[in-house]
């Protein structure tokens, strides 16, 4: 299968848009589809099929999303990209994450992040990227502190996680303020 790449030194950002995501769920088997989409479990299968079934864009209110793959041994890693975006008002929010902790601490999400975060200021045409995080989730505030983000405040009872509401802190990327 071809993917829409952006290539770092140490990885390839694979591009999972609708018209990606209908192709691999119409033409592939279920093995076939765990395979291209680096799932390992039947539970992520159903959740990634559901999703499909009701609309890929339409689940995420329009986005960017790319799977995470490390080049040397071609391993799916994670994946990131923006959601909930708002083209109309030139913002979005980013997403990330690593599919086990044994790629944790070794700078793939901050190789990654450059080149997404770039991407959507450059192809999106973005003025404002948001995250939204865990109030306890420090990589990823040191992650985002990085590259420069602004927290803005908590957005409370935000996500529900195992029955427990929990707050989310906002943070935000404005194109005026990006530093390659």
């Amino acid at each position: 299968m071809a993917f829409e790449t952006i290539e770092t030194e140490r990885l390839l950002l694979q591009k999972l848009d609708t018209k990606t995501m209908n192709q691999i769920f119409e033409t592939n088997n279920e093995n076939e589809i765990k395979k291209i989409l680096g799932i390992t479990n039947e539970e992520e299968f159903v959740r990634q099929k559901k999703i499909y079934q009701q609309g890929y864009e339409s689940y995420n209110q329009k986005m960017f999303n790319f799977q995470i793959v490390e080049k040397q041994t071609y391993t799916i890693i994670g994946n990131c990209g923006f959601h909930t975006w708002n083209p109309q008002h030139h913002r979005a929010e980013i997403g990330y994450a690593l599919n086990s902790d044994e790629f944790k601490n070794k700078g793939f999400m901050k190789e990654a992040l450059e080149k997404i975060i770039e991407f959507g200021f450059q192809d999106m045409e973005l003025n404002r990227i948001e995250a939204l995080i865990g109030e306890h989730n420090i990589p990823s505030r040191k992650l985002l502190d990085y590259f420069g983000f602004t927290k803005e405040g908590a957005m409370r009872g935000h996500y529900l996680i195992n029955g427990v509401f929990e707050d989310s802190i906002l943070y935000s990327l404005l194109q005026s303020e990006y530093k390659k």
